[in-house]
């Protein structure tokens, strides 16, 4: 399976290029950000793609660090209530039920800034539960790739970590319950739009594990929608420019119980059938993921946090 990915060689300079599941990457040539790539139409995308892949590989994968696929000016956004159960559990938890249903059935989605790309993470880095909410989960979600043209280009495997407690509490709470150090992760490899061009039912499975059992676990199918997820771009895109583009995470339709909440030392998996597997420590403490500022100007950092957890 083919997948763009951005990445740092031994160095530590960025590179963005194509891994073709066999260990191989081959990288752009002149091409540095994720960002430039989504300022490509689809179709010169697609050549690019192409021809790239069918050049010398230049570097092995196990040889270069993989980082998250988001720079320059893009933007990580989400969408809320696209599933049934996502809406019957904002139901139960929020103080405020009528809003949930209303957006449910509305012709508007529910639409949030998730994060910058400095602060998402990727595979194998922590990601983090606020201490100031008694409820926390993972929310799986498909995250389309939309180039600047508001065109799907690719997909990625997301995770929009929230606090149900203070989503519960006030839906104008929603951006501290949503926007915080830890709430973003996506997986690091974007499988090509032409690569997967039916996404109408692809399975969606979570696994949390704790002190080595399964915690949690549950599944879903993107047959599931409550509305077309290739129809939120045209929302996001409608009164404003991404001029390198953004992901957006599609909503999930697995949200756990009530007596459900994530802690810190738990492992979160989530696999979608064709895009891939996404995998992330939990933490307990968001400032523990202060080194994301470092890593903004030394993305090797990145290397000792994940041999950081690994080996914790």
């Amino acid at each position: 399976m083919t997948r763009i990915i951005r990445f740092a060689d031994g160095s530590g300079t960025v590179r963005t290029g194509v891994a073709d599941g066999t260990g191989a990457v081959r990288a752009f040539d002149g091409v540095t950000r994720i960002a430039d790539l989504l300022r490509l139409p689809t179709g010169e995308l697609r050549a690019l793609v192409e021809r790239t892949s069918g050049g010398p590989a230049v570097f092995a994968e196990s040889g270069v660090l993989v980082l998250p696929p988001l720079d320059g000016l893009m933007e990580l956004w989400a969408a809320g209530v696209t599933y049934e159960r996502s809406r019957e559990a904002r139901v139960a938890e929020s103080t405020e039920q009528s809003v949930y249903e209303r957006v449910y059935d509305a012709e508007r989605p529910e639409l949030f800034f998730k994060a910058p790309p400095w602060r998402v993470v990727t595979d194998d880095e922590p990601i983090a539960v606020r201490d100031d909410s008694e409820l926390n989960v993972p929310e799986p979600e498909l995250g389309l790739v939309i180039n600047r043209q508001g065109e799907t280009v690719g997909y990625v495997v997301a995770d929009d970590v929230s606090s149900r407690t203070i989503e519960g509490e006030n839906p104008l709470y929603l951006p501290q319950a949503k926007i915080y150090g830890g709430s973003a992760s996506v997986s690091s490899g974007i499988v090509p739009a032409w690569e997967l061009p039916d996404t109408t039912a692809l399975g969606i499975r979570l696994v949390v594990r704790r002190d080595g059992a399964v915690a949690f676990e549950g599944e879903t199918s993107t047959a599931a929608f409550h509305r077309d997820p290739h129809g939120l771009p045209a929302h996001l895109w409608h009164a404003q420019p991404f001029p390198d583009g953004a992901v957006l995470c599609t909503g999930t339709g697995i949200v756990p119980e009530m007596d459900f909440t994530l802690r810190g030392g738990d492992t979160v998996e989530i696999t979608i059938d064709g895009v891939g597997t996404l995998s992330n420590p939990v933490l307990g403490d968001q400032a523990q993921l202060d080194w994301l500022v470092d890593a903004v100007d030394e993305p090797l950092v990145r290397r000792r946090e994940r041999r950081g957890h690994r080996s914790a």
